[in-house]
Formats: structure tokens, C-alpha cells, sequence
């Protein structure tokens, strides 16, 4: 880790310790506001096969948010991307699938890429998975890498869906609890009452516990066919909470675990676009 990104972390954990000894009510809001913010912006040039699509835009709980259609279709694939990533890193997928004759879709989430906004969360881009749905689907398949992964999961809740519609999941967040726990430990905080606090912020605000937010337990209900892809050795989104879908057997889940991939060079990977486009 470069000196200046450790001066940064330990600014930022003095500074939640001390906010949370004097009210830790606003140290749980402020953690959750860190949580929910990008580290960087990916800013990436615009891929061949988005510059030939259809560039679309709307506005998402007041910020715009960019995309674009390709190979207007009545199948329809929408890719996700996952935290502090754009959707042009996985401009891969479109080009095979509309050989297959998938009509693509692909956006940026708020604060990413070309999107508006500064903070998001799980919920937040569920709806916007929703509103995709509303204004350009309905949409058939997904591919999600992981934060787009538990989005995806919370709005599928929420989606019309039937046995025909497919999903890829590649190194989805499983447990948002897990991510939490990470990004303590990134911050070197063993602090149980701002843990606490920042548990009790994301109930009021959104009325479901931090637990609730776990594509483990959001997919049980889905019809569709799920391929979920994990790498043995993930230092982002941990193996071990995949494992537990994966013992849990559920008969609509195809699990694919990869070894020496890691968190993103797995969605990078030729053999793996392959077996992806393959399962659509």
C-alpha cells in the first residue's frame, strides 16, 4: 500500500473514533456514507462496440444516468457492473451475445463512469435495475459482477420473473454483512459501537437489517436459472459466503469456481466470457 493511501485510512479511522466517542449516531451515518462511496471514478474510453450502439440516458432519483442499446431485440441482457467500475469493462460480453442475437444493455451506475452522483448504495441501484426494466426491457438475462450482484439479487425480488429468465453472477457480494466487515478491517477499526451504530443507521433508513441485504438469501425465490462464478482465491468478495449458496443446493444454481483469477480478472477472462455467453 503506497504511503499517501495510508496516511489517507488513518485519517479516516481517527477521524470515525473520534466522531463516534463525541456522538455515534453521526459516526454510523458518516461510516455508511464512506461505505457508499466510490474510492475513484473509473474513467474508461468509450469501447468499439458501445461507440455503434444507441447512447441513453434518464433521470435517477435526480442525477443522469448513461447507458446505451445495443442490437434492438426483443431478447434482452442487461450487464452490471460492480463497485468503483463502468459498464465499458464489460463491453466483452455485448459483441458475442449480439452475434447470438441478444439486444444488449449496459449503464453506468449512479457515481460511476459516466453517471451522475457521489454516494450509492445496494438499494439505490436496485431501483435503478427496476427503472432500466420499465423503460427498456423487460429485460431476460443479466450478467452482474459483484456489487452489481446484490443489487441485482434485492430488484429481482421486485421483477416480474419466470423460469426462462437467466443470470450470471461473477464474484457477486454475497453478504453485504461480509463487505461491512471488510471494509473494517481495511480501516485496521475493531470498534463494535460504531459497528453497531452504522447497523442501526441502514435499519432506520431502510427498515430491513444489514443481514437482509444477502443475495444468499434473496435468490431462494427466484425461478430462473442462476450460473454463479467465484475464484478461490477473491480478497474482495470472500469464497466462503458463495460456498454457503453453493451447500445449500439449490437446484437452479450452476456453480463455477475458478483458482488464481481473483476478484477481476475472472470476468477478464476468455474461457470465462465464453462459458457465460455459452449459458444464454
Amino acid at each position: 500500500m503506497k504511503l499517501k493511501h495510508k496516511i489517507a485510512l488513518g485519517y479516516i479511522k481517527t477521524k470515525l473514533i473520534l466522531l463516534c466517542a463525541v456522538n455515534k449516531r453521526k459516526a454510523g451515518e458518516e461510516m455508511l456514507r464512506l461505505f457508499c462511496t466510490p474510492p475513484n471514478r473509473s474513467i474508461v474510453a468509450e469501447q468499439e462496440v458501445f461507440k455503434k450502439a444507441e447512447k441513453l440516458q434518464f433521470v435517477f432519483e435526480g442525477k443522469k444516468v448513461f447507458g446505451y442499446r445495443c442490437n434492438p431485440s426483443n431478447k434482452k441482457i442487461l450487464l452490471l457492473h460492480g463497485f468503483s467500475s463502468t459498464c465499458q469493462h464489460f463491453a466483452r460480453f455485448a459483441q458475442p451475445l449480439i452475434d447470438k442475437g441478444y439486444e444488449v444493455l449496459a449503464f453506468d451506475a449512479p457515481a460511476h463512469g459516466a453517471s451522475e452522483g457521489k454516494v450509492v448504495n445496494a438499494m439505490e441501484y436496485s431501483h435503478m435495475i427496476m427503472r432500466i426494466n420499465e423503460l427498456y426491457g423487460p429485460v431476460d438475462g443479466y450478467i452482474a459482477h459483484s456489487f452489481g450482484g446484490i443489487s441485482l439479487a434485492l430488484a429481482l425480488e421486485n421483477l416480474p420473473t419466470d423460469p426462462h429468465h437467466k443470470v450470471v453472477m461473477i464474484a457477486p457480494a454475497t453478504e453485504t454483512s461480509t463487505a461491512i466487515d471488510g471494509a473494517f478491517k481495511m480501516l485496521n477499526l475493531n470498534n463494535r459501537v460504531l459497528r453497531t451504530s452504522m447497523d442501526d443507521v441502514i435499519l432506520e433508513k431502510s427498515g430491513r437489517p444489514t443481514e437482509w441485504f444477502s443475495i444468499r438469501r434473496a435468490i431462494k425465490k427466484f425461478p430462473g436459472q442462476i450460473l454463479w462464478i467465484h475464484d478461490e482465491d477473491d480478497d474482495i468478495t470472500p469464497i466462503a459466503d458463495a460456498l454457503k449458496v453453493k451447500y445449500d443446493a439449490p437446484a437452479n444454481v450452476q456453480f463455477i469456481i475458478t483458482k488464481n483469477l481473483g476478484h477481476r480478472r475472472i470476468y477478464k477472462d476468455a474461457h470465462i466470457v465464453q462459458q457465460v455467453v455459452n449459458f444464454f
